[in-house]
């Protein structure tokens, strides 16, 4: 299975059980009594809600179709009342017919003060779910879980792997395209960088420019090699989709990595806005040795620091090439170029 479909699938579940508690607390506080029913709403509700925001509007996005906030606000209200009254509609119609009673508090297309109540209700709970959402999908997967533990509230030092992605000749094709037809592809590109995202249990720490700047915690980037394979996946897709960028845009797009492991400071950082940040003479080391690729002519350099933790390469192979010292830099760095040797 995918990696972006089970990270869906555990926001689903997520979803679904703050969706069924919402509605236990609704019948205790409306009827001060608790049976099956409110889960029986809930669950449904829940369901829903993950088909439209997690499956369908992305897919909607994903192919240009823009709204503007207020239609996509006044679109949302009417589909999941529509949906709200369908459901407690199903709802007290199958239990009816089941136990033959009158679920009177279940009956839908009325404007009776339950109905209304239950409507305004749920949409209050699915606009506070829209808004994490949003906020977690702005501030990257997993940032805003940081955020509430309060895990950078206090400056902390931590060993981190970075790597710095840049795409190749971006200015010619800057100067080719045109700045809003450049940026139009970019954000397909980065759009690509999901997937391996996801499957190597990365996080996307910045956007600069036409460069995303990747970390791992040390673990999760050993593992597997994960922090070797996401380029490789990453280029792959590229490569699968070469075809279509080039009808579309005139261009193959192709990029760089260069990567390096150490101690870092993270913090939480700002007013007005804030975010993580990560200080230390890694990130920049990082950033010089994705700078050599051109130099070596190669797509994947990492440092002799990375290689060295490298148990498992997986299938992956080092080339040592020399030991440089890098612009601005006074200490030298082992440089290792890497191969896909699976292919």
């Amino acid at each position: 299975m995918k990696a972006g479909v089970l990270n869906k699938l555990k926001t689903a579940f997520w979803i679904c059980l703050f969706s069924c508690f919402a509605g236990v607390v609704f019948q205790l506080l409306r009827e001060e009594r608790l049976d099956y029913h409110s889960v029986l709403i809930g669950l449904p509700l829940g369901l829903g809600f993950v088909l439209l925001e997690l499956f369908i509007y992305p897919k909607m996005e994903g192919r240009g179709r823009r709204w503007s906030f207020t239609h996509m606000l006044l679109l949302k209200v009417t589909i999941y009342t529509i949906i709200i009254n369908l459901v407690t509609g199903g709802l007290a119609i199958v239990a009816g017919m089941i136990e033959c009673k009158d679920f009177a508090h279940l009956a839908p297309f009325t404007l009776s003060t339950g109905q209304l109540l239950l409507i305004l209700y749920s949409l209050v709970i699915y606009s506070i779910l829209i808004f994490f959402l949003q906020v977690n999908h702005l501030l990257g997967t997993g940032v805003l879980w940081k955020f509430i533990r309060g895990k950078y509230h206090r400056p902390r030092e931590e060993e981190r792997i970075f790597m710095f992605l840049d795409m190749r000749s971006s200015t010619s094709i800057a100067e080719q395209l045109g700045h809003v037809r450049f940026y139009t592809l970019l954000n397909e590109i980065f759009h690509e960088i999901a997937e391996p995202v996801l499957q190597t249990k990365a996080e996307i720490y910045q956007y600069i420019g036409d460069e995303v700047v990747l970390t791992w915690e040390m673990k999760d980037g050993l593992r597997d090699a994960n922090c070797l394979k996401l380029f490789f996946l990453f280029r792959d897709r590229l490569a699968r989709k070469a075809e279509k960028y080039f009808n579309k845009y005139g261009v193959r797009p192709s990029f760089k990595a260069g990567m390096h492991t150490g101690r870092v400071v993270s913090a939480q950082i700002g007013d007005l806005k804030r975010e993580i940040v990560y200080n230390g003479d890694v990130l920049n080391t990082a950033a010089r040795i994705q700078n050599e690729c051109n130099k070596y002519q190669v797509d994947c350099l990492i440092s002799g620091n990375l290689a060295n933790q490298l148990m498992d390469l997986r299938g992956y192979c080092l080339e040592r090439l020399e030991t440089v010292t890098l612009r601005g830099k006074e200490n030298t760095v082992e440089l290792f170029s890497v191969v896909n040797a699976r292919v």
